[in-house]
């Protein structure tokens, strides 16, 4: 069925790719591409549905089709409500499921683009000022793009999964000496390693097809950057001490869980050392104090956009569990939350603090910071997020802040200085 189903799509012009199970695909599904999931609900393992909420833990926008047995079509209408895109019940119409697909993709892609569309227009043109945020670990951050950017050596970047790696790539990218000239990303984990070297270097006859090769004069991404076969680090040694003209700056990405190790423990010494002149060590949601209700909010704020909808209003509890949680997929993660927790408030169901309680990568991850922090913590970072929603809200009027949060002028003057809040920022 599997064969038949990819045979199918593809004589229908899509490009198609085919796993055995959910969880080889989750193994390299990558969900911020015009990707439509095609699965059935009864699998050994992981299930379709099981399958479906990592899926929409990942990504809620990503379409899933399933195809289901007529005894499975009470379970294909829970799907629905969960997020899938759509189900079809054996015996199908194979062009009905062609037509489908064709819909989940330009559906898809216009998603897409315009998310990408809305961060240029609401953060400017600037990588760099994507990288929203104000505690000292992220100010610092931007201050070291700014300098490293600058620079031609070799940069490494490590952190966990979902702190924006990637953003930070391509931010140095477009402040560095050849933000000019193309940048072109290498996934090194999905491609096998007896071919890393061929897909870096080209072959003796056509040196031309390999990644370095392409990217003369721009920059490199390599992802991955781990998992380089044991030829490969000899061949990108000798390449980096060497004088290649034209030769274009490599930025490693290092996707290791264990950061304190990660790169340093697989790859050799020399070229560790190599592609590491500059290294950048991303830091994790949870150690980034208030930045988690400032961004959660301004996510909720463009999910709302793209729904269509208000965005919920985040409680006391709702802040203190959003500050509490140890987000182990970090700021992937906490967009993702964003979006459930819009699409939950259109359909008026449930509350934050049940989404967060009910994801069980929160509650059981092993980063679970046990002692919390002090009660007047998550007091102050809630006020802040208060009182600068409700700047927003009246574009810097005082007069209408102070009747909305019942605050004397006094007061509220004496809380926006000790929150760095200035009233002209919220002016048209």
């Amino acid at each position: 069925m599997r064969q038949s189903i990819s045979q199918w799509l593809t004589l229908s012009g899509f490009e198609t790719v085919t796993y055995a199970s959910a969880v080889d695909a989750l193994k390299v599904l990558r969900t911020d591409t015009p990707t439509v999931v095609v699965s059935d609900i009864r699998m050994p393992g992981i299930d379709g549905i099981t399958f479906l909420k990592k899926l929409m833990h990942e990504d809620s926008g990503i379409p899933v089709i399933l195809i289901t047995g007529h005894g499975d079509v009470p379970m294909a209408v829970e799907a629905m409500q969960i997020g899938a895109w759509d189900f079809m019940e054996k015996p199908f119409d194979p062009d009905r499921l062609s037509d489908l697909v064709r819909k989940a993709i330009e559906a898809r892609r216009t998603s897409l683009e315009n998310r990408a569309l809305r961060d240029e227009l609401s953060d400017g043109p600037s990588l760099v000022g994507r990288l929203a945020g104000s505690s000292p670990e992220i100010a610092q951050l931007r201050e070291d793009i700014l300098d490293i950017g600058q620079s031609p050596l070799p940069v490494l970047i490590q952190g966990e999964t979902g702190t924006g790696k990637t953003l930070v790539a391509r931010a140095l990218h477009a402040v560095g000496p050849h933000s000019q000239h193309q940048t072109m990303h290498h996934f090194l984990g999905l491609i096998p390693t007896d071919k890393h070297v061929e897909s870096l270097f080209g072959t003796p006859d056509a040196p031309e097809t390999g990644m370095l090769d392409k990217a003369a004069g721009g920059t490199l991404i390599i992802e991955d950057v781990e998992t380089l076969s044991n030829d490969a680090q000899a061949q990108m040694v000798a390449w980096l001490n060497s004088d290649v003209p034209g030769a274009p700056r490599i930025i490693s990405v290092c996707n290791a869980q264990d950061v304190n190790k990660g790169c340093e423990a697989v790859l050799s010494p020399v070229l560790f050392h190599r592609i590491s002149q500059h290294r950048l060590v991303l830091p994790p949601l949870r150690a980034r104090g208030d930045d988690i209700l400032k961004l959660f909010v301004e996510m909720m704020r463009r999910a709302g956009e793209e729904y269509g909808c208000q965005p919920p209003t985040l409680s006391a509890q709702d802040a203190a569990q959003l500050m509490k949680a140890p987000w182990p997929g970090n700021i992937r993660q906490l967009s993702n939350m964003a979006d459930r927790a819009v699409l939950q408030t259109r359909k008026e169901n449930g509350t934050l603090t049940s989404l967060l309680m009910a994801d069980n990568e929160v509650i059981n991850s092993p980063a679970m910071i046990d002692e919390g922090k002090p009660l007047k913590e998550y007091v102050e970072a809630f006020e802040r997020m208060l009182i600068d929603n409700t700047m927003r809200k009246h574009r810097g009027s005082i007069a209408r802040v102070m009747e909305e949060l019942c605050l004397p002028r006094r007061t509220l003057n004496e809380k926006m200085a000790k929150y760095a809040l200035q009233r002209a920022d919220y002016l048209d």
